[in-house]
């Protein structure tokens, strides 16, 4: 098989940018190691940033999203007994975000694709990059018995923290960075009216909680949790529970419970490797780097390393301009790292650490006053919340 941009990761990241380079008439393959069924049952992200909601109309797969998204112009912080509103559309110059599932978005990536009769390869096993230095990288999987060489010009990382993209590049060539937080998220997925019409994070001395929803009858759910709880130690009526204690009774007087559809623990890290390209080998998206979901930067950052992507192999195969390319890695990172801080900054600001002295929770405290006592403050969090600026 031979193409032009071969994809390894058929989640968002990689569907985004097959699909955007089929529309300009850029040839690609897709190669997934999980089942399209898998893929879809992953449950992710729900707040897309306003660049990451454009760049799925570019992709003319906007549609159901502008239908049945929901635009919110901001979000609430609970804390010490009270309920802060951020005024995102006031605070960064009239934007917003879209509450919009992975999973959806990702559905109407893969409907796209089959319309346009892309080639997404599923339960492609032992994938493998290639001569990936040179001007004429292959990557191989198997099916079945049979290994399939597909040769191409260049190779797109987009297959997540474990995949094997990153692995290929040599450790004396990358740098990675890594902070992993004490603690993880306990999310459920309940089929449930939504205790807020917008997100609310809230603080607590017994730990984080956030209310997130999905749709009007879709309600996802968090609180935080030591890394050794596991999903069995939490039934349901445990969860809601534990969830109440750390609401504001206001919002706790409006939550409707339910039976979980879906019940997880994430554990919670800081990551992002260095450089992003690698011969002919580009990272995208959780292969380089992740963030702590606080933040709402995972999927985002992701789609910004599309955005790079995809008008650097324009540039490439439209103008014969490389320097796109060549200036990637750098682009993506200063981006990344912004997103890094961001996360880290909403995370400490909001989780209770096991190990904090008085001074630091001191610290969150006049960190919080100072939040909501300052536009210039909540200007900063607005900016960083709808996306900074490809």
């Amino acid at each position: 098989m031979k193409t032009q941009v071969c994809i390894i990761g058929g989640g968002p990241s990689g569907l985004m940018l097959s699909q955007l380079l089929h529309l300009k008439g850029i040839d690609t393959v897709v190669l997934e190691r999980q089942s399209r069924e898998y893929v879809l049952s992953r449950i992710r992200a729900g707040v897309l940033e306003h660049g990451f909601a454009e760049l799925m109309r570019e992709a003319e797969c906007g549609e159901r999203m502008d239908r049945e998204g929901e635009i919110h112009d901001g979000f609430f912080i609970a804390h010490d007994g009270k309920l802060d509103r951020v005024d995102l559309h006031k605070y960064s110059g009239g934007s917003s975000v879209v509450v919009y599932g992975q999973t959806e978005l990702t559905r109407d990536l893969y409907e796209a694709r089959d319309r346009m009769k892309g080639i997404v390869i599923h339960n492609a096993e032992d994938v493998q990059p290639h001569d990936l230095k040179s001007d004429t990288p292959y990557v191989t999987y198997r099916d079945g018995d049979e290994i399939v060489r597909i040769d191409c010009d260049f190779v797109i990382g987009a297959d997540g923290f474990h995949g094997v993209s990153r692995k290929s590049i040599p450790k004396d060539v990358l740098k990675e960075y890594e902070k992993v937080y004490p603690f993880g998220w306990l999310g459920v997925l309940s089929r449930t009216k939504p205790a807020s019409p917008e997100l609310v994070y809230a603080k607590h001395e017994r730990g984080f909680a956030l209310c997130s929803l999905r749709s009007q009858i879709l309600s996802r759910y968090y609180i935080q949790v030591p890394l050794t709880d596991s999903v069995e130690d939490w039934s349901d009526a445990a969860f809601w529970e534990e969830l109440k204690r750390r609401l504001p009774k206001e919002i706790a007087d409006q939550l409707v419970t339910g039976d979980s559809i879906e019940k997880s623990i994430a554990p919670l890290r800081s990551f992002v490797a260095e450089p992003m390209r690698y011969g002919n080998l580009f990272l995208a998206g959780d292969s380089a780097h992740i963030v702590p979901p606080t933040g709402a930067r995972g999927l985002n950052s992701a789609a910004s390393d599309i955005y790079y992507l995809y008008h650097a192999m324009l540039g490439h195969y439209q103008q014969g301009d490389s320097s796109g390319l060549d200036n990637y890695s750098a682009k993506a990172l200063a981006r990344v790292w912004k997103a890094q801080r961001f996360s880290w900054w909403m995370t400490t600001m909001l989780h209770t650490f096991p190990a904090s002295s008085e001074y630091d929770q001191k610290l969150q405290e006049i960190d919080l006053a100072y939040l909501f006592s300052s536009e210039a403050a909540q200007r900063s969090l607005a900016e960083n919340y709808v996306g900074l600026p490809f």
